[in-house]
């Protein structure tokens, strides 16, 4: 089965842009992945306004992850965490029956630079959607690493090609960034029935089709071989199905009615806010 490829949709945070990439009609998740957003890269200079940091915000029913290729944030959530991820490293943030949390650019201000990375996320199995909210920050000594053949590889999270990664999961998946020189050829496990590929570099050639940045690969069966037309840079995701997920603004569940009080609650003031983020919020939208 020849690769479908979703192409991600662009849109303004107001200062940066982010690429929505999952969901899309038609690709509503492949494996636990139900949301997918590959932001920059976008160069800021030192002294942006505050209007640009991502307000506190609340989250159910799903794990976030956030992955960097350059930059750094500053993470804020309702469980007391406060910590600044680099590229390289990980933060993995499980929702639960409740979380609210912040992204701040405390560095990128004071000093300008650049910010370029992934967020996803992954939902939770139904007996996990209402287990107690939880964070982790993970540095790259957690996360297996490869590097031969014009390619390198790091396990971001779950498992694959024999390695697993320290970050915890609920689920059965992988999650893996790719840097391949021109011309390198690496092949893709079929270790899961749903897999996907995300060029954020350069372009690549899968079975016949070349794929450039900004474009996703849905993969079919078997193990297809991804080979770099140009340098190159490819984050692998997927894993086993969970079955169908409701999304509504920052919420994902298994029920419709779960996401009603999760709505009502957020509107109500019912959900805990970060300690250093209690002046400003993103309000339920209209």
């Amino acid at each position: 089965m020849s690769p479908t490829i979703i192409q991600s949709h662009g849109r303004d945070l107001g200062g940066f842009s982010v690429g929505r990439v999952l969901p899309q009609a038609g690709h509503r998740s492949v494996g636990p992945f139900v949301f997918f957003d590959h932001f920059g890269p976008a160069r800021f200079e030192p002294g942006f306004p505050r209007s640009a940091d991502v307000r506190p915000h609340p989250h159910i029913g799903l794990s976030t992850v956030t992955y960097l290729f350059d930059g750094e944030i500053t993470h804020r959530d309702s469980v007391g965490s406060d910590i600044a991820i680099s590229p390289g490293e990980v933060n993995w943030m499980t929702a639960g029956r409740g979380i609210t949390h912040s992204e701040r650019f405390e560095t990128l201000r004071a000093q300008g630079g650049t910010l370029h990375g992934i967020q996803a996320w992954v939902a939770l199995p139904e007996g996990d959607e209402e287990t107690d909210p939880a964070f982790a920050h993970h540095g790259p000594e957690d996360l297996p690493t490869y590097e031969g053949g014009g390619m390198w590889a790091r396990l971001v999270a779950g498992e694959a090609f024999g390695v697993r990664a320290a970050v915890k999961t609920h689920s059965p998946m992988f999650y893996v960034h790719w840097r391949l020189a021109a011309g390198a050829k690496a092949q893709v496990a079929a270790d899961y029935s749903e897999r996907a590929a995300f060029i954020t570099k350069g372009s690549v050639e899968v079975e016949g089709h070349a794929v450039a940045a900004g474009q996703m690969l849905i993969l079919g069966a078997g193990k297809p071989v991804v080979a770099a037309v140009t340098d190159a840079e490819v984050m692998l995701l997927g894993g086993e199905p969970l079955g169908t997920r409701y999304l509504e603004w920052n919420f994902v569940s298994s029920s419709r009615e779960r996401i009603e009080q999760a709505k009502a609650d957020w509107r109500a003031g019912r959900m805990k806010l970060p300690d250093a983020d209690r002046d400003e919020f993103i309000p339920l939208p209209s």
